[in-house]
């Protein structure tokens, strides 16, 4: 394995178009933000490169509903959220903004490099022009019908209620949400990057990362392999964004497509960031260095465009270079989604919490801990307000916070304010805690990304801490045996010292507090020094005999009352009923029931169980799953909407029930021969009805 001297750290750009929530910060802000301080620990060169995403359709979209500029709109936003994640203790090297004029040149300079090159294709297509507004449409523009459930409101590039990716050519009875306008077809030039060009290459990339990766990344980017990789257009029809570097008519009102220009933007902020240090070429060091490693921390929504699509761009710069070439991805630790008391968050619907808004009411570290110890690693999980409620009470403050203040308090009150006793090798390893295993476990966690396990490894030591003290009892014992008091005094101390550091990346305020009630000025990122690892030095106690801590002790975690959440519980209420209602399609929920039929018409229909013999994606369509059945001796294909909740490697083998004399259907020019059985839970999740028995394929349920 290659021995990187240097680490650069990437985060996915957050639409500047509204404020982020709690499932970005826990899908990628906080993971990347817990690993970048621990390797700061470790004294180990790394830097974090975040910043705005301030172009794209959205954000024109906002600007005209609020009846402002777009530049208005980004800059609201981009001061609102880096405010929120500097709050939050994000510790960010550089957050940059793509309507830099770094950016800019950086993402114009790539296209003339690749266009010079002969690599983009030019096409000709048809696109929506509004007569009344004068101008081309882009997808989000486009409104109508979806094809595949009939919502009346679903957008040109994806329906919210089935979850499909469309094109606006797709919509039935389309119209246009600048003049409501029926928009007519028009032609119009746009460059396309050829990824199948690339399409080998990009498969020796992704098997050299085939035992390192996270399955869920290897698993959406295969997809995609496997299907063929399309040209993929890079223009757009717009006058918001980064405009089309030629001068020529066909450039004229172009602007490149977001998804090129905004990861390009991990780049122009890395220069950015060199340039505010004084030394403009050093991003060079992290870019086109081989001994830097380049890690992109996404939620799984983005796994492509940083496995396959980002890479591709970067190959293509580097075509026929033996200088300047640039480094690709060496992990992509994407996360699954952290979900909001049992439903995905939405922006578009507002169920969500907003990070600024959480942040007025409780304090950051509790958040940060409260979201570590759940980190989607790889399943969905939940964010609710009473495991946030229980784990602030006990873990933190019950655990962590009475053993630090119990610690300073009695070392205060019987020893004058002095660690009382010289702690040895010996005693430090009598504590319970095999120090260099446990070390040794924290290293692996973080750097696996195993964020969940770094967590609870920081809170057992914790654990083990308050059951120190509080079974050897020196309140007690000091009146018999001062030196054994001592003893157990400076220990705990040390332990206070050790958690400190072992808790840093995870509740930096917290960890400086502690760090100052034990006697230190500054902070502990002040410790940092390049090549020397502060964690390794808690295999030894790390206070003196005589060291002085703090007259004062802190209470580190108020306790969250009943009454503090209770407005929250009660907003969630009338979230879900606000959500259950726009589901409903309805002012009152009520049931409707579609009309009677006979049973002679219900015997008509030929329920049989069928087993999933392969199961792939299906290309633009979010939600299908392309199903080949076994149904007795006949083999059948179904296109089902559930690829939100199954994959197709959890399909293949499952026995389904499917409505085997279902008339044959079209959709995504492939033909669905039935229909499978699934019910919807009360969170809107689907589950499949899965007959269990031997010998029971083809067989009809009666």
């Amino acid at each position: 394995m290659h021995q990187f001297t240097k680490t650069l750290v990437t985060t996915a750009l957050p639409y500047a178009n509204g404020p982020v929530h709690l499932g970005h910060l826990a899908g990628v802000y906080l993971p990347a933000d817990l690993y970048v301080r621990y390797k700061r620990l470790k004294g180990e060169d790394v830097i974090h490169i975040g910043g705005s995403d301030e172009h794209g359709v959205p954000i024109t979209i906002t600007a005209e509903k609020e009846g402002i500029s777009p530049q208005d709109v980004v800059d609201r936003y981009h001061r609102m959220n880096h405010d929120a994640f500097l709050k939050c203790g994000i510790s960010f090297d550089y957050y940059g903004r793509t309507t830099s004029r770094v950016h800019h040149a950086t993402a114009q300079e790539f296209f003339s490099e690749i266009e010079q090159k002969g690599i983009f294709v030019r096409k000709t297509e048809k696109l929506f022009f509004d007569r009344k507004a004068d101008r081309f449409l882009s997808d989000r523009y486009v409104t109508g019908t979806c094809p595949i459930c009939n919502n009346s409101e679903a957008n040109g590039d994806q329906c919210e209620q089935c979850g499909t990716h469309l094109s606006p050519l797709e919509l039935i009875n389309p119209k246009s949400k600048l003049s409501d306008a029926t928009p007519e077809l028009r032609d119009t030039m746009h460059w396309y990057f050829p990824l199948g060009r690339f399409q080998e290459q990009l498969e020796s990339y992704v098997s050299q990362h085939e035992d390192d990766w996270r399955q869920n990344v290897l698993n959406y980017t295969h997809t995609w392999l496997k299907q063929g990789l399309k040209e993929r257009a890079i223009t757009r029809d717009l006058s918001w964004g980064i405009k089309v570097p030629l001068e020529s008519d066909e450039a004229a009102g172009k602007v490149l497509y977001v998804w090129f220009d905004a990861v390009l933007g991990y780049i122009s902020f890395t220069r950015e960031w060199a340039e505010k240090q004084g030394k403009s070429e050093r991003w060079k060091e992290y870019w086109q260095n081989p001994d830097c490693r380049l890690v992109h921390f996404i939620g799984k929504d983005n796994v492509v465009f940083h496995t396959l699509m980002f890479p591709a761009i970067l190959m293509a710069w580097n075509e026929g270079r033996e200088s300047g070439c640039y480094n690709l991805a060496d992990n992509v630790p994407a996360s699954e989604f952290m979900n909001f008391e049992g439903r995905k968050f939405s922006k578009s619907r507002n169920y969500a919490v907003y990070l600024g808004e959480f942040l007025e009411k409780f304090p950051a570290d509790t958040l940060r801990y409260s979201i570590a110890i759940n980190y989607p690693e790889n399943k969905d999980t939940d964010f609710s307000w009473l495991d946030f409620q229980n784990r602030t009470n006990g873990e933190l403050a019950d655990t962590l916070g009475n053993f630090i203040k119990r610690s300073v308090d009695f070392t205060n009150a019987r020893f004058d304010g002095e660690v009382p006793y010289q702690c040895t090798p010996e005693d430090w390893n009598s504590l319970g805690i095999n120090w260099p295993e446990t070390l040794e476990q924290l290293d692996l966690a973080y750097e696996g990304f195993h964020f969940r396990d770094a967590v609870t490894l920081g809170m057992e030591i914790a654990r083990a801490a308050n059951r120190f003290l509080t079974v050897s009892e020196p309140w007690k014992v000091v009146k018999v045996d001062r030196e054994a008091a001592a003893k157990t005094m400076a220990l705990s101390l040390n332990l206070c010292h050790a958690l400190s550091i072992a808790l840093f990346p995870v509740m930096p305020e917290t960890s400086n507090r502690i760090h100052v009630m034990l006697g230190f000025q500054g902070s502990i990122e002040d410790l940092v020094t390049p090549g020397k690892s502060i964690v390794a030095e808690l295999l030894l106690p790390g206070l003196k005999k005589g060291h002085k801590i703090s007259p004062r002790s802190e209470i580190l975690f108020t306790k969250i009352e009943d009454s503090d959440i209770a407005p929250e519980l009660r907003k969630i209420e009338e979230l879900l009923a606000e959500a259950v209602k726009r589901e409903s399609g309805a002012e009152q929920c009520r049931m409707e029931f579609k009309p009677v039929i006979s049973f002679d018409d219900f015997l008509k229909v030929d329920l049989r169980v069928a087993r999933v013999i392969s199961a792939e994606t299906v290309k633009k369509a979010s939600k299908l799953l392309k199903l080949q059945l076994q149904v007795g001796s006949v083999t059948k294909q179904v296109l089902a909407g559930i690829a939100k909740e199954y994959t197709p490697e959890e399909m293949v083998g499952k026995n389904v029930v499917i409505v085997a004399n279902l008339a044959g259907r079209t959709i995504r020019d492939e033909v669905s021969e039935g229909m499978i059985l699934a019910v919807e839970g009360a969170d809107g999740k689907l589950f499949l009805i899965e007959p269990a028995g031997t010998e029971i394929n083809g067989k009809q349920i009666q």
